[in-house]
């Protein structure tokens, strides 16, 4: 690092878990977000501004005078525009030394595949079950870490797969194909606001530790959290040896 990184990112540097040695790894790291929404906002900007030196983001959507009641990346004036685009100007302006990629449109799963086989982890910031279905299948066949979150209404989830691990459950295991899901849009369930600040930023914290391999991250731990009574509820989660997409992982 030269002398404005040492700098810039000092406070991480201080910090005896990842001092420079880590905060070198994470200027070397690959992050992939899917999704520039209200979960992918608050990740994408603290992961910049912590140092990740390669961001990947992608997203179909615009930007939407809907989304910004929650998804604080975006401007007013960044309505119309691609969520991707938008993103990339303010995660630039927030740390000008980091590498954003964009990929203005919804990755389907063979695209997917080839994306991840250059990035070290991946944060799963969509909305809708399919996505997060691909997603998965995508980091379990390539062995990359996934943090996922979600939040509807008032309730947030976040934890961590990681099938480098063999006895890690996948998000098969928690939300199997056949399973009942309420894959509604927030145009339908709504959602407040503040939560998805919150989950987003609990991603961004878990995929630093999780590259860096310090402390204890949320792999076999599900974190709910009800906002409207802010109570924090752990759930174990085990892999389940029928599971039809890790079971052979």
């Amino acid at each position: 690092m030269n002398d404005h990184q040492l700098i810039r990112y000092s406070r991480h540097i201080l910090l005896p878990e990842i001092d420079i040695e880590g905060q070198e790894k994470l200027n070397r790291s690959h992050v992939l977000i899917v999704g520039m929404g209200g979960l992918g906002s608050p990740a994408a900007m603290y992961l910049a501004a912590s140092g990740i030196g390669y961001l990947t983001l992608c997203d179909g959507d615009q930007v939407d005078l809907t989304n910004l009641q929650r998804q604080i990346i975006h401007h007013t004036e960044s309505i119309g525009l691609a969520k991707v685009d938008s993103a990339k100007q303010v995660l630039t302006k927030i740390n000008p030394g980091i590498d954003v990629t964009v990929i203005p449109q919804r990755i389907e799963s063979v695209a997917l595949r080839a994306l991840l086989q250059n990035v070290d982890i991946v944060v799963d910031a969509s909305d809708n079950f399919s996505t997060r279905h691909q997603i998965n299948q995508a980091c379990v066949k390539y062995k990359k870490p996934l943090i996922s979150g979600a939040v509807t209404r008032f309730n947030g989830q976040v934890t961590v797969f990681d099938t480098r691990y063999s006895n890690s459950p996948c998000y098969h295991c928690l939300y199997p194909f056949e399973g009942k899901s309420d894959d509604m849009p927030c145009a339908v369930m709504g959602v407040f606001s503040p939560l998805v600040g919150i989950i987003g930023c609990i991603q961004a914290a878990e995929t630093i530790k999780t590259l860096l391999n310090i402390g204890s991250n949320l792999q076999g731990r599900l974190q709910l959290l009800d906002g409207l009574t802010m109570s924090w509820r752990s759930v174990k989660l085990h892999k389940d040896p029928y599971c039809m997409v890790c079971r052979n992982a």
